[in-house]
């Protein structure tokens, strides 16, 4: 016997399918007897949802097949250095929504949440305050300074928050996107001192249009679609005691600021670069943490 196939379990009468209607509550009572109660009511959710997809759009047997293809080939395309499914959800502004709700449900203070999105990796390098995260000295760009504080809700400074930055180049590709970047260019994780201050020094990140050489691409074209994604910096921030963090500062001079593909920008993440006194571009941002527990996600690269 293979010990990888799932247990069988005994007959249970959840009874035959009639006709169209009858289906929904015949799968239902199929997945009755699911053990984890919340694995019940998504389940239960799911098919309810899906059912009354199928039978509000009432596809034909070749667009049926011709979904399930798509969703195939999104799985096919997905790999070390690019993930459709990820993209997928954040196209059709499903992972906007998990992230606001998120925030809905932890009651609306703190800064915004934003997409994790298909380019953030794990063990990025540890840096000292100050530290270039530009490690292609070819690579041009505009020398950007970036300074941030964290705070709790009631503003006072949190130390020891793992701050992890990641960005595009300036020709808008990620370095596992481009051959020609050094391996973790424009990545870094810095810690925030006693003031809940951290500081470093990058690049100006450009926009850049999501991947459109997959299904998701096709998508887009079918939609007639701008598939830009304005400038921005992604952050993470994590501590013990601390709800983890996932956002994005964007650039707010992009003219892609109001027509994000996927939906990512709320006016709070909106950044302003300034020119200093030293002829530098600086970026100033003021993080809010709420309590909670420490969660590290699953990078959808490695």
């Amino acid at each position: 016997m293979d010990d990888r196939a799932p247990p069988v379990s005994k007959p249970f009468p959840h009874g035959v399918v009639n006709d169209a209607a009858s289906v929904t509550q015949v799968v239902h009572r199929a997945m009755s007897r699911t053990a984890d109660p919340r694995l019940r009511e998504i389940m239960a959710s799911l098919v309810n949802h899906l059912h009354a997809f199928i039978r509000e759009a009432r596809p034909s047997p070749e667009e049926f097949e011709r979904g399930l293809d798509f969703l195939l080939r999104v799985g096919q395309a997905s790999g070390p250095e690019k993930n459709e499914m990820v993209l997928l959800s954040d196209l059709l502004g499903v992972s906007t929504l998990v992230v606001m709700l998120e925030k809905e449900r932890s009651g609306g203070s703190g800064t915004d949440p934003a997409l994790l999105g298909p380019f953030w990796r794990d063990r990025s390098p540890a840096c000292a305050p100050g530290d270039n995260i530009a490690r292609d000295g070819g690579g041009g760009g505009e020398p950007l300074a970036v300074a941030g504080r964290v705070v709790d809700l009631r503003g006072k400074p949190i130390a020891g928050v793992t701050v992890d930055v990641w960005q595009a180049s300036p020709v808008g590709l990620y370095e596992n996107q481009d051959p020609a970047q050094p391996d973790h260019n424009l990545r870094g994780r810095f810690e925030t001192d006693a003031a809940g201050r951290f500081h470093l020094r990058t690049v100006r990140p450009k926009g850049y249009p999501v991947p459109t050489d997959g299904p998701c691409g096709e998508l887009l074209r079918a939609q007639d679609r701008y598939p830009y994604r304005p400038a921005h910096l992604h952050f993470m921030l994590s501590r013990e005691g601390y709800k983890t963090l996932v956002t994005q500062v964007f650039d707010n001079a992009d003219a892609a600021i109001e027509s994000d593909v996927v939906f990512g920008v709320t006016p709070p993440l909106s950044g302003e670069y300034r020119r200093g006194p030293d002829g530098m571009l600086h970026l100033d941002y003021e993080f809010v943490m709420q309590p909670g527990t420490r969660r590290i996600p699953q990078a959808p690269i490695p």
